[in-house]
């Protein structure tokens, strides 16, 4: 057990030195560069240095990079606890419909003209709604297996907000309101200022708290529903607290970031392979991989061309070929 721990506290701190390069470059580089060396001494004088380097890293930089980390450490972590709790390594943040909803909620709100605060917090209450809405209908439903229930009412309450998305659009000005809602589904951060951090941190960290607390019981809920019971776990009460949690920090993530998918599926299976299934060594390492991933995606974003690329479009651009190619290692292997 000892050295189990210890094995897993190395990997983790291996693992932290690729991040800790992302973290550096995401300082650096841009569209106005930086050198390491500028970018650490920026940080070094501190928010009251006056200079171009300091207000670019301190003003700019550092609060993108912040909700980038907390935005990808979220969803990776969302991802792991839904996988674990639905016995399918093929489940990632949105199966209940959270960032379907939420996309309603936002297309709604960019419809009638509200300014941005208005849209991310509407977008965080129909994140909510949505997976309110999956609970209840599977609430009503007793005859078949709770988790089959749970998915198949998450994939229908999404196709019905997706609906809704694609009629605002069809009725959206498509001079103004289409092309706004159209980027904030496709996910960024360049909007993303100091406030949003402080709003949606505490709700992460809310979110995140429980998985913590009770991340020794979530590996039980790989075996049977009978099985976890005879072992003294209320399973229904353990999965409803998994939803619950994993929701919120989704919600919180999407209402800043907008729908930033493959996250929340890829990374947890890169974390799998790193450090194992269990869960309390898997939480840290995907949520390691995860804001790391998506801090390194939104730098690619801001660099690579003269114009901002979406980060939906990167993390898909990379998500889909590591999915597939963790697919076939795992098939090759019998795993």
């Amino acid at each position: 057990m000892i050295l189990a721990g210890h094995r897993t506290a190395l990997r983790l701190a291996v693992l932290s030195a690729p991040v800790f390069a992302a973290l550096l470059a995401a300082f650096a580089f841009g569209p106005y560069p930086l050198s390491p060396a500028e970018a650490l001494a920026a940080l070094w004088a501190g928010p009251s240095a006056v200079n171009d380097a300091a207000t670019v890293v301190w003003q700019l930089r550092l609060p993108r990079i912040g909700a980038g980390f907390l935005v990808g450490a979220a969803l990776a972590a969302a991802g792991a606890a839904y996988q674990g709790m639905f016995r399918n390594p093929l489940v990632s943040p949105d199966i209940l419909g959270v960032s379907a909803g939420a996309g309603l909620g936002a297309a709604l709100a960019i419809y009638f003209g509200l300014p941005l605060a208005a849209v991310q917090a509407i977008a965080f209450v129909g994140g909510l709604l949505a997976v309110a809405a999956v609970v209840f209908v599977a609430g009503r439903v007793r005859r078949h297996d709770p988790v089959l229930v749970l998915v198949l009412a998450g994939v229908a309450v999404g196709t019905l907000f997706s609906a809704g998305i694609s009629l605002v659009k069809v009725l959206a000005d498509p001079s103004v309101q289409l092309p706004s809602i159209t980027f904030w589904l496709l996910g960024g951060l360049n909007a993303v200022a100091p406030a949003d951090l402080w709003l949606a941190a505490p709700l992460i960290g809310a979110g995140l708290l429980p998985m913590l607390l009770l991340r020794w019981r979530v590996n039980l809920l790989s075996l049977s529903d009978e099985e976890a019971a005879a072992l003294g776990v209320n399973v229904a009460r353990l999965r409803g607290v998994l939803i619950v949690s994993a929701t919120l920090m989704t919600a919180a993530a999407v209402s800043i970031a907008g729908i930033v998918g493959w996250i929340g599926l890829v990374v947890p299976h890169a974390a799998r392979l790193l450090v194992g299934p269990e869960f309390s060594r898997l939480l840290p390492a995907a949520l390691l991989l995860g804001g790391g991933f998506l801090v390194a995606a939104d730098t690619l974003a801001r660099s690579a061309a003269a114009i901002e690329l979406p980060l939906g479009i990167l993390t898909a651009l990379v998500g889909a070929p590591v999915f597939l190619w963790l697919l076939a290692r795992s098939g090759r292997s019998g795993t």
